[in-house]
């Protein structure tokens, strides 16, 4: 994980991801390039660890969370722009935006905590 942790104005914590993150052996692009920042970040991914799928639509992730007792949560005004999920053994609950396009490292990052040594989160 490449980034700092800031404060937004209403007290909430995000992560800036480092743009320029970039190994050693990876050179050909450079910050003159010209590119958007969005084109010089690494794009991440989710993988979960006992199958090695790289979890690339939500129903996918959504058959690993049900096997791993997540449910899905219907409640609350959220409905139609959330996918929540909750454990019953648990307070904890992940919320995804609900187009797949907009899940990011963020969310990522929340469902590998919830989840400790089931999911990982690597550069692509």
């Amino acid at each position: 994980m490449s980034g700092v942790w800031v404060f937004n104005k209403n007290g909430v914590m995000r992560l800036v991801e480092n743009p320029y993150n970039q190994s050693a052996g990876d050179s050909s692009e450079s910050s003159s390039s010209g590119g958007s920042q969005q084109q010089r970040m690494r794009r991440k991914i989710l993988v979960h660890l006992p199958t090695s799928e790289v979890v690339s639509s939500y129903g996918s992730l959504e058959r690993i969370l049900k096997g791993l007792g997540w449910e899905r949560y219907y409640c609350g005004d959220n409905v139609d722009h959330l996918l929540q999920f909750h454990k019953k053994t648990s307070i904890d609950l992940i919320s995804l935006p609900r187009d797949f396009n907009k899940f990011n490292s963020i969310h990522m990052y929340d469902i590998v905590v919830k989840n400790p040594n089931v999911f990982h989160v690597r550069d692509m």
